[in-house]
């Protein structure tokens, strides 16, 4: 008797997040296929108009240098964090360099 009610249980379970599976999806897809392709949620007015009116070549430039100025933050940020961890781990790795090398000497 469990088994045919786990069974039926199992079907009625599949076809219910089949249908609820495929109402969602077809709203997602609606949604991405509605939203812009460009984000310019975050540029002033200026901007946007002179991105608009952009070619290809133009567009792909500022890209370019967006790109180039966050990198530049990353790579504050690492040496901020570099400078960071160097100040906490320096004590630490003198004395684990000053070990490895008092262990090289006595090997030979």
């Amino acid at each position: 008797m469990s088994q045919h009610n786990f069974a039926s249980g199992f079907f009625a379970g599949a076809l219910l997040g089949g249908i609820i599976g495929g109402v969602i999806g077809v709203l997602a897809s609606d949604r991405l296929r509605q939203e812009p392709d460009d984000d310019f949620s975050q540029l002033s007015e200026e901007e946007r108009r002179r991105l608009k009116n952009a070619t290809t070549e133009e567009r792909m430039e500022i890209a370019r240098r967006g790109l180039e100025d966050k990198i530049a933050q990353l790579n504050l940020a690492i040496e901020d964090v570099r400078g960071q961890m160097g100040s906490v781990n320096s004590p630490y790795s003198n004395d684990v360099v000053s070990k490895a090398s008092t262990q090289n000497e006595s090997f030979e």
